[in-house]
């Protein structure tokens, strides 16, 4: 709330002053109107002014003369889809008020993709071995992509979508992590840490999470670099119903000869130089934690065990195709192909 503080003007105030105001603001050139009691009575845009004048107000005039009293706002208790509906009003700034009407907190959603009502566990123990010898002394999560480590990113990633719980899983160099990461307070988040005695799968660390407060947790692997969008991966679990969620990555395989279909010795069908798209797990899954209790203690257990535990129970499972870009920083190469990515994505401190 600190940073939207010079976006609160009280509504006595002359349009000067608030002219003044927007002169000195970054970003969304919007004000908050207040009265006398701190209750948000209205918004103001230099358009407001503008207009203002053109209808014959004075500079003299208060800025209630001038504000729009009709605005977008939400209350404590708001839930992704009031956050959605807001963005794709091409909403800026979203007021979130008190039951008195007063400026609890401001989103900016621009740089806030979602808020969403999920817990996280990031994957972060593995050894990292074919990425030796730059893995020998740091953990691979470590590894710096442009200004900041890769989990850094994630966790960056994380807090954009509104996330504010994050466990990690560590083993290898784990205090090396915990070291750089903290509690996560720096960044207005709680991080705490599970630490792995023995090598737990991709999906082992998930059992000794004892007080996941959401209905669904997600589940990611601490070495991607993507923009995955996490509000659509959580929506279209939810809105299946699904028991897991699988994010993936499209992946085409183009067949440079003509494939026949064929009835014994008889053709049935030719395709000339065809393309498959298959989907390619993407190592971020989104799974209701009531499933925590399926996984077995302290136990090497994959998450493709869970996956075919639950098809096996007739229980909904639903992939969903990331959308921008994805890559698996396993080998060099890959590590490679994300530093010169991440050189030319806008924003790339985020």
């Amino acid at each position: 709330m600190k940073e939207f503080i010079n976006h609160i003007i009280q509504c006595q105030a002359s349009v000067i002053e608030a002219m003044k105001r927007l002169n000195q603001i970054a970003g969304s050139l919007t004000l908050f109107v207040v009265d006398e009691t701190q209750r948000l009575v209205g918004t103001l845009t230099d358009g407001d002014i503008r207009r203002g004048l053109i209808s014959g107000l004075k500079l003299s005039d208060p800025v209630e003369k001038y504000m729009q009293k009709s605005f977008q706002k939400v209350s404590n208790g708001f839930n992704v889809y009031d956050f959605k509906k807001a963005r794709e009003k091409g909403i800026r700034l979203l007021p979130v008020l008190d039951k008195d009407g007063r400026i609890e907190r401001v989103y900016d959603l621009k740089r806030h993709k979602s808020i969403l009502p999920i817990e996280v566990m990031i994957m972060a123990g593995g050894r990292g071995k074919r990425l030796s010898p730059l893995t020998d002394s740091i953990p691979k999560p470590l590894l710096p992509l442009g200004s900041k480590p890769i989990i850094e990113r994630n966790i960056d990633h994380m807090i954009n979508y509104g996330i504010k719980k994050i466990y990690i899983s560590i083993k290898h160099l784990g205090q090396q992590i915990v070291d750089y990461c903290g509690d996560g307070s720096a960044k207005g988040v709680q991080i705490e840490y599970v630490w792995e005695d023995q090598p737990l799968g991709t999906a082992g660390a998930l059992s000794l999470v004892k007080n996941c407060n959401t209905e669904y947790i997600l589940l990611m692997n601490s070495d991607l670099f993507t923009n995955a969008d996490l509000e659509d991966l959580y929506l279209n679990t939810i809105n299946h119903n699904a028991s897991l969620g699988v994010a993936t990555v499209p992946y085409s395989t183009s067949i440079p000869f003509g494939i026949l279909t064929t009835d014994k010795s008889r053709i049935t069908g030719l395709k000339e130089k065809p393309v498959y798209t298959h989907y390619v797990n993407a190592g971020i899954y989104l799974l209701k934690s009531l499933l925590l209790n399926k996984i077995p203690t302290n136990t090497f257990y994959n998450i493709t065990d869970l996956i075919h535990e639950l098809i096996a129970e007739s229980q909904t499972v639903v992939h969903n195709p990331v959308v921008g870009y994805w890559i698996d920083i396993g080998q060099h190469q890959d590590y490679k192909n994300a530093q010169e990515i991440v050189k030319h994505i806008k924003n790339a401190d985020w």
